[in-house]
Parts: structure tokens; sequence; C-alpha cells
């Protein structure tokens, strides 16, 4: 182990870091009593470790940035999601990170991700909370110990909140930074506490890495049943990708980010991130015993006698859980899998006019993939004021960093190559929009998701929705018949039709932008608007 230590103090010199108060590889009992001992956080009735992460209670996508480079520039779909920044600013920015930690006391973990060793990422993660430190030793794939003597970052983040830039200096937007320099292995973080900048900074890096060879990164869960047949579930923030995943009958193997190479799918992360907004025992179980000591709870507001507090959303709606994949009983390990047989496109649609499970075309899913719908709701952002469609491309349009249609013309090859059937699932509303009908009911939605993975409705008869072209079944096992065609919940009928025309036309505006270099029948595969 000390050996081990000054190779990884030489390979801190090599940043310009030269003082000796690091805490190397540290593990989580270690920095939970670290994070305490420093006041930066405190401990609930279950023992988890809540933390505050300040301003910021989610990502800030608009203070991220690729440094432009000759060798990385011709791969990356440049725009809003993927903003420039010059060598000469990452430079600044690199040179402030360096001077503040050494300035401080760092936590420093070795860690891995990619659960597949044929494609995995040796990482480094710098930190001055340990908190943060504890997050990533939790949420990315921990090394033993002879992958820890041998282990050689690839990759480095370095996380220092305290450090903020200035904008009229650094070619920056605002004081906060998140700046990904893929030639040199290195990602800066500044300005912001919220520890989800780390994890999504590493999915955004081996989003650009494996599509280079051949590899199908996701933003999807994935699990697998007794006669191992792996499924996987897209899904934006709020969809239920974890809660669906975190399934009694099936065993987890992730609940975030995979990739799927010619071996299957495999996990990048060794934990789970979950979404704690209306967290019940009842309803997710796997989920509510996993938060416990050695767990990270973001925002989450705390009772009487300590007790988490999960209806509160006084600090955020984004509240969260981090906690190893260990920590729910029934996940894999390794978490890896075979070939999908099923593929779940999830959508919490708050207009209440799609359907909560049909089945798609090859044709369908690459459009439904490719455009990335759900719906925003009222105060889950600033000036949200009432639902907004929102479409994110390939579900996760922050992380890619190649255009769509690589992501798409390697999805729709898996896809055919192993002849996986494709479903589209809303989790939001039925009987109205937001603020007239109700949430789907989740012991239906459980029910439908099963059914559709235990190959229960491939031989149910379908009819076509009009304006989606969306093939719904006529029934389901243990769902009542008369909620799986969305129109026959609306008491207005005519209010349906004006709003499910109204949401095709916007799916339609939003695929004008992917037209060009899109195939005809993917095109021709959404709604007619």
């Amino acid at each position: 182990m000390a050996e081990t230590k000054l190779k990884s103090q030489s390979l801190l010199h090599d940043h310009g870091i030269s003082h000796s108060q690091i805490n190397f590889n540290l593990g989580a009992e270690e920095l939970y009593a670290e994070a305490l001992s420093r006041g930066e956080g405190t401990l609930a009735s279950n023992e988890a470790l809540v933390v505050s992460t300040g301003k910021f209670t989610g990502r800030s996508p608009k203070d991220k940035y690729i440094v432009r480079h000759p060798e990385s520039e011709k791969h990356v779909w440049w725009g809003t999601v993927n903003r420039d920044i010059s060598e000469e600013n990452f430079e600044k920015l690199y040179k402030k990170m360096v001077a503040a930690m050494n300035e401080k006391e760092l936590f420093v973990a070795d860690l891995f991700a990619g659960a597949d060793p044929a494609f995995r990422l040796p990482i480094r993660v710098i930190n001055e909370y340990a908190w943060h430190n504890l997050f990533c030793h939790q949420l990315f794939i921990r090394p033993n110990p002879a992958e820890l003597a041998e282990h050689r970052p690839q990759f480095t983040i370095i996380d220092v909140p305290s450090v903020k830039a200035d904008p009229a200096t650094d070619g920056t937007t605002s004081s906060t930074f998140i700046v990904l320099n893929l030639e040199k292995g290195l990602i800066l973080i500044g300005g912001t506490e919220y520890a989800g900048e780390m994890k999504k900074s590493i999915f955004t890096t081996l989003n650009y890495l494996l599509p280079l060879k051949g590899v199908m990164p996701m933003h999807c869960s994935a699990n697998i049943g007794e006669k191992g047949d792996t499924a996987i579930f897209f899904g934006l923030s709020g969809t239920g990708k974890t809660t669906l995943s975190a399934d009694p009958k099936r065993r987890l193997i992730g609940d975030d980010e995979h990739g799927w190479s010619d071996h299957g799918v495999f996990n990048f992360e060794g934990g789970c991130y979950a979404k704690c907004i209306k967290l019940s025992k009842e309803n997710e179980p796997e989920i509510w015993s996993a938060i416990r000591r050695g767990s990270v709870l973001e925002n989450v507001v705390l009772g009487e006698n300590g007790i988490p507090d999960y209806d509160d959303t006084s600090k955020t709606e984004n509240t969260r859980a981090a906690y190893p994949l260990h920590f729910i009983s029934n996940s894999v390990e390794p978490s890896v899998g075979g070939h999908p047989k099923n593929i779940v496109f999830l959508t919490a649609d708050a207009f209440g006019v799609l359907p909560p499970i049909s089945r798609l075309s090859k044709e369908q899913a690459l459009y439904h993939f490719i455009s990335g719908y759900t719906a925003k709701l009222a105060g889950t952002e600033r000036g949200v004021t009432e639902p907004e469609p929102n479409f994110s491309t390939c579900y996760g349009a922050p992380f890619m960093v190649h255009h769509p249609n690589v992501y798409a013309d390697l999805l729709g090859k898996k896809i055919e190559e192993h002849d996986v059937k494709c479903w589209l699932v809303n989790t939001g509303w039925t009987g109205g929009a937001y603020g007239v009908g109700k949430r789907m009911n989740l012991p239906f939605t459980r029910a439908m998701v099963n059914a559709a993975l235990a190959g229960e409705l491939d031989n149910v008869k379908t009819n076509v929705d009009p304006f989606f072209g969306l093939h719904i079944p006529e029934s389901v096992p243990n769902v009542p018949t008369e909620i799986l065609n969305p129109r026959d919940t609306w008491s207005d009928k005519d209010a349906y039709d004006r709003e499910a025309k109204e949401l095709a036309s916007k799916f339609v505006e939003n695929f004008k932008k992917y037209e060009v270099g899109t195939a005809e029948e993917i095109r021709n595969a959404g709604p007619k608007g």
C-alpha cells in the first residue's frame, strides 16, 4: 500500500500538486467519518450521510465545455450542447485549480468506469470535500488491491468547488465551469458543489470514446431475468429508469449508464444515483433498503428524530441518494449481462396523451430514441410554470458528444443483429394532462413492463394510435383494459384529440433538426403532425 501511495503521489506531482495533505484511496467508512468530522454533512436516522449541494441542486449544462483540439474536434457535434473553449483558457483554469489545491487538504480516489475489463476506463478523482470523494467511491467501480497497485488513470477529475472562473478573462459564461480536455485526459469542475457533475463528466467522456471503438454508450438502466434475458430502460430523469429496473424478480445490472459491446451489456458504474422524491418503502422497497450507512443523501430534508422526509421539496425536486450497487440485494456482480431481448423507452408524458405501453418497430424505436421525449413539470426548473415538452436527443443530449446519428446507427445495428423487441412506456399522466389527470399507477406500469419482458404481449392484438402510429395492446395481464388506450381515459374526447395533435406536431417540429442524414424510413416512423 505504501508503494502504491508513492506512485500516486508522483502522479500528482505531474499536476504540480506537491504538499502532503493528501488522503489517498480512503475506504467508505473513513470518508464517511471525515465528512462528519469536517462538518460537511449530518446523519439521518438510517445512518445515511445527508449533505447540501448549496446553490446548485442540479447540473449546469450551459457551463460545460470541451477543449477544441485538432484530434477530437472533427468528431464533436459542436453547438449549444457541446460548447468549445480554447486551450489557452483551459490552461488558465487549470492553473487556478492547481494553486487552490496546493493550499487545501485533498481526497484522492483511483477508480474505474466500465465493468467490462475490455472497455473499462481507469480514472482518478481529486476532491476538496470528503463527501464528494465518498460519492465517487460509491458510484464508480472500486478496484481490488491488485488492480489498485497497477492503476494508472487515463482521465482525472479535479473537482474544487471553491474555485470560480472569471468570465471576463477565462472564456466562460459564469463562475461555474465543467471543462473536458479529451486530449490531456483532464476534467476540471469548479464553482458548483453538485456531485452529479463528476458522474456525468465521465459519462460524457465515455460517450466520446466508446463509439470510436464500435461500442454503444447508453443513458439507461439494465436488469436481467431468471432465464438470463437482459432488458434495458432508456429514459430521462424522473421517467422511472431506476425505479423500474430495481425489480425484486429480476437482478439489477445498473440504474443509469451502460455500454453495449459485441460481448453484451455492461454497467459503467459501481453504484446507483436514485431520485428520492416521493420515495416510499411500499413502492420502491429495494431503493428504500439501500439507503443506509455509507449512502449519501443530497438535499433531503430531515424531519423529527432525523427521519428523511422524502416528500419535502423545499430544497429541490431533485433530491438524490448515492449508494454502491451491492446495497441492492439482487444486483449482479460483476455488473454485466448478455445482449438485450427487450428495450423499453420511458417517457413521463405530462400531457396525458401517450399510451401507457405500446409496441415499436425498429424504425419507430430509432425515431423515439433520437427524439428522447419526456415533459418538464412546473417547478422543476426556473421559469417553468406549466408542463413543457422536453426533447433530449438519445435520452441524454447533455452527454452526447458525437452527432445523434452516430448513436442511432449503432443502436439500429444492434437491434437488428439481436432481434430486440422495443416498447414505449408512458409513466406520466392518464385521464387528462397534469393538473387534471393523475400519474400512472406504478403497480400497473410494473405489470405492463413485466408482461412485455416475459413475452406475454408478443402475440396480443394491437390497435394503432391515429396520432402517433403506436401499436397499443388490447389487453395486458393484471392491468385494467380501460386504461390502455389513453383517449378512453379522458372524459372530454375532443380535448384529448386537440392535446394529442398538438404534441404530435411538436414531435415533428423537433425532428426537423435531425432530418439531414437520417434514413427516410426513420423519418417516416414518427407522428404525422
